[in-house]
């Protein structure tokens, strides 16, 4: 999972991004609240945490600015300043939780994973698509009955996909959480890894999970429900 770290603290910020790494997060940070608030909107976070005190634009600022976005991103509020008039303007402006500082990592890596399961699309460690099922625990994939053998960046793919079922995600939304980096319109590897899942989770005579939009993205969802969809543009 990708998340962002908005904190003008330098040693709070490397202490948080470093702990959260170990953890196997993909972290970015932004040292005040423009730059914060620039990334968060430039970008597909599954998390923010967000000092309130920060230079140029404050963390409440950026809250309520992502939420009249309507960009839902879970917010965790970080504060030196423990009144309960700030935690209660930050919760009313739309953030998830709130951490007072100093704090153990221990106890925000626990509201992170708190806020990311009340926020998740799927909740279940098994995922489902029809006959597909992947097992987020172990890692592994089956369809008919048997594993699907796949590569690290197969799996990956195929979790974000399974994870936004039913829902059409675009080139850009792929590589950023599957390949941390910005979309480069001139590569064809989304394509490539899409051909490559396509040939495993498919095969001749079965319902059809994955379905390309025209001009938009991807689209898994359950065989009963990929009818021709003209409005969408569909290609098999």
């Amino acid at each position: 999972m990708r998340i962002l770290v908005i904190e003008d603290e330098k040693k709070v910020a490397s202490f948080i991004k470093r702990g959260l790494e170990e953890e196997r997060y993909d972290v970015d940070v932004a040292a005040d609240g423009q730059i914060g608030l620039n990334l968060a909107m430039a970008n597909n976070y599954d998390a923010i945490v967000l000092d309130v005190m920060l230079p140029k634009k404050d963390g409440f600022a950026v809250v309520n600015t992502l939420r009249s976005a309507k960009i839902a991103t879970p917010i965790l509020m970080l504060t030196a300043r423990g009144s309960t008039e700030d935690r209660v303007t930050g919760l009313d402006l739309g953030a998830d939780d709130y951490l007072s500082k100093p704090f153990h990592f221990e106890e925000l890596a626990a509201r992170l994973r708190s806020i990311l399961r009340r926020s998740s699309v799927e909740k279940s460690t098994k995922l489902h698509c029809g006959d597909l099922m992947l097992d987020a625990v172990s890692h592994t994939a089956f369809r008919w009955g048997k594993e699907i053998e796949l590569t690290s960046r197969e799996y990956s793919l195929l979790e974000y996909l399974m994870r936004n079922k039913g829902k059409i995600v675009s080139r850009s939304m792929i590589t950023q959480h599957v390949w941390q980096y910005n979309f480069d319109p001139e590569t064809n590897i989304i394509d490539v890894y899409i051909k490559r899942l396509r040939a495993k989770i498919e095969k001749p005579g079965s319902p059809k999970l994955l379905s390309s939009i025209r001009g938009v993205g991807y689209r898994l969802r359950e065989s009963n429900d990929v009818a021709s969809d003209d409005s969408d543009g569909e290609e098999e």
